[in-house]
C-alpha cells in the first residue's frame, strides 16, 4: 500500500497505522481533503497487513471542523430530490471506516464538528481531552440537516433524546458530557491522551489478528436482531478456534498462569504479556 497523501501523513508500524489530518487552518473538510480521506478509507479497507488505524490532528486545536459550507450551496438545487436504495459517497466513506476490519480510534484533541463529527461517530472508539474536546453539529442552525451519517449514527452512540439536543440544539458539547454520553470512550489531559491511545492501539495490534478482525465483526452485529447477533457471534467463534493464533495463545495463557489465582488476579498482565510474547 502507498498511503501517498497531501494532507494526512500515514506512519506504519507492524499492523498499527497511524494518520495524522493537517489541512490548516481548521481542518475544515473541502474537497482535497474529503478526497483523501474516501481515499484513504479505501485503501485502509483493502490492507490486509492492519488490525488497528489511529486517526488524530496535527493541530490540538481541531481535530476536523465540517464540511465546507461553500462547496454546500454550490450543489444542485435544479431538480426534486430523489430517493435512492445506494448509499452516497460520503455515507460510502464513514461506513468503510466502521466495518472495515480493523479497528478504527479517533484521538479528539480539539472541535470536531459537522461532517467530520459524523465521521468520527462511526469509529470504534473515540477518546477526548478534559476541557477542551468540543463536538459540535452545526447543519441545523444553517437550515439544513446532518447528511453525512449524523441522524443515524449519533442516536447509536448516545440515544434518541441526546442525539435530538445534539442535532437540533447546534450547540457544542463539551467533553465531560461527550464522555458521560458516550460520544467519548474517556478523556485524558492534553498531556495524557497521546501514550494512552498509542499504548492501547499497540497493545490491540499485538493480538491475534483473525481475533481482532472477527472480535469487531461480531460487535458489530449486536445491531442485529438479537437472535442473529447470536448465530454471527457462535459462527464467528468457531472460525477463530481455528486459526493458528488461538491455539498458540491459549496453550501458552495456561503456561504463564491463567487459571490458577495468582494469575487471573493479574489477568490484564497476562493479556498483556501474550501480545508482548507475539511481537518479541
Amino acid at each position: 500500500m502507498a498511503y501517498d497523501y497531501s494532507l494526512l501523513n500515514v506512519e506504519i508500524e507492524g499492523r498499527l497505522a497511524t494518520v495524522t489530518v493537517n489541512n490548516p487552518p481548521i481542518n475544515l473538510i473541502n474537497r482535497e481533503l474529503y478526497g483523501e480521506l474516501s481515499g484513504l478509507a479505501a485503501e485502509l479497507n483493502r490492507d490486509r497487513t492492519l488490525t488497528v488505524v489511529v486517526v488524530k490532528s496535527a493541530d490540538p486545536e481541531f481535530f476536523l471542523a465540517h464540511f465546507d459550507v461553500s462547496a454546500i450551496l454550490k450543489f444542485s438545487t435544479d431538480d426534486e430530490p430523489r430517493r435512492s436504495h445506494e448509499i452516497n459517497d460520503y455515507h460510502l466513506m464513514c461506513e468503510r471506516f466502521r466495518t472495515m476490519d480493523k479497528v478504527t480510534i479517533a484521538q479528539i484533541e480539539g472541535r470536531v464538528g459537522g461532517g467530520g463529527s459524523e465521521l468520527a461517530s462511526g469509529f470504534d472508539m473515540r477518546f477526548g481531552v478534559r476541557g477542551k474536546t468540543k463536538i459540535n453539529q452545526m447543519e441545523v442552525p444553517l437550515g439544513i440537516l446532518p447528511g453525512g451519517t449524523g441522524t443515524q449514527r449519533l442516536p447509536r452512540v448516545v440515544g434518541r433524546a441526546r442525539a435530538m439536543e445534539i442535532i437540533l440544539g447546534g450547540d457544542d458539547l463539551d467533553a465531560e458530557t461527550a464522555e458521560r454520553w458516550g460520544y467519548l470512550n474517556r478523556i485524558f489531559e492534553a498531556d495524557e491522551i497521546g501514550s494512552f491511545v498509542s499504548g492501547l492501539a499497540r497493545r490491540i495490534a499485538s493480538f491475534p489478528p483473525t481475533a481482532v478482525r472477527l472480535a469487531k465483526e461480531a460487535i458489530n452485529s449486536a445491531d442485529k436482531p438479537l437472535p442473529e447477533g447470536l448465530s454471527d457471534e457462535a459462527y464467528l467463534f468457531a472460525r477463530t478456534l481455528r486459526a493458528d493464533g488461538a491455539q498458540r495463545n491459549m496453550q501458552r495463557f495456561l503456561e504463564i498462569g491463567g487459571q490458577t489465582r495468582e494469575g487471573e488476579l493479574r489477568m490484564g498482565e497476562l493479556c498483556g504479556q501474550l501480545g508482548e510474547e507475539a511481537q518479541s
